[in-house]
């Protein structure tokens, strides 16, 4: 099954070498389950031809904010609605999680509440799920249409599916530790709440449930459910 990676942001600079960027990231976190990627940098003005030009479409996470004035953000929402239509398999992440939702109705803003950052318990399908979290924006209004599947008290959309064509989730599961810590000691001073640092460096080394996501996305991409 051919996925098409959207590159929507860059890994940090001093963070590629040892986690490389965004589509080696999540060919390693979907890696063994019968995937075959390809990727644009819609960041910077690469697109398909077409929402038919793959399978399944997989849009990443990045730095930037949905509701930022960038030349790429408005034909990425075209093609969002167009893949949509088409009715292909599409999955975000983060960013992809919220620019899906702008893209069809819903509204993204940076939160009051601040950052979410490291492991946070997510209730996802009746199991409870440990996963990385790194943002502040958030998806405040959901479009129509648009069925929530996860949400906690900091973020009541953490996870969105819109009938069996897309599955959308707040937080990073293809964020392992190394990629966290690196996170926390080159991009987290001065920007996130030095107690939020030090609460994240506490649950480093407490497991997650990457894995348990890798399979959702499999069984999303490939039989258009989450169970």
């Amino acid at each position: 099954m051919k996925i098409g990676i959207l590159q929507t942001g860059h890994v940090a600079e001093e963070l590629v070498a040892v986690n490389g960027d965004y589509p080696e990231i999540f060919a390693r976190f979907l890696e063994g389950r019968g995937f075959d990627f390809v990727h644009w940098a819609v960041c910077d003005g690469q697109f398909p031809d077409s929402a038919e030009a793959c399978d399944g479409w997989l849009i990443t996470g990045s730095r930037f904010g949905a509701y930022e004035a960038h030349d790429w953000i408005a034909p990425l929402e075209t093609l969002i609605r167009e893949i949509y239509a088409a009715g292909r398999p599409m999955i975000g992440v983060c960013f992809g999680h919220q620019i899906i939702a702008q893209a069809l109705g819903g509204r993204v803003e940076k939160f009051a509440g601040g950052w979410s950052v490291g492991a946070v318990d997510y209730p996802l399908l009746g199991e409870r799920l440990a996963l990385n979290a790194w943002h502040q924006d958030q998806v405040v209004t959901r479009p129509e249409g648009a069925e929530v599947v996860s949400s906690t008290a900091f973020c009541e959309n953490a996870a969105l599916v819109y009938d069996d064509r897309i599955f959308t989730i707040q937080p990073h599961p293809e964020i392992d530790r190394t990629y966290l810590e690196g996170l926390l000691e080159r991009r987290a001073p001065g920007v996130v709440p030095e107690a939020m640092i030090a609460e994240a460096r506490a649950r480093l080394d407490s497991p997650t449930d990457s894995a348990r996501l890798a399979a959702l996305f499999e069984t999303f991409f490939k039989e258009r459910r989450l169970a």
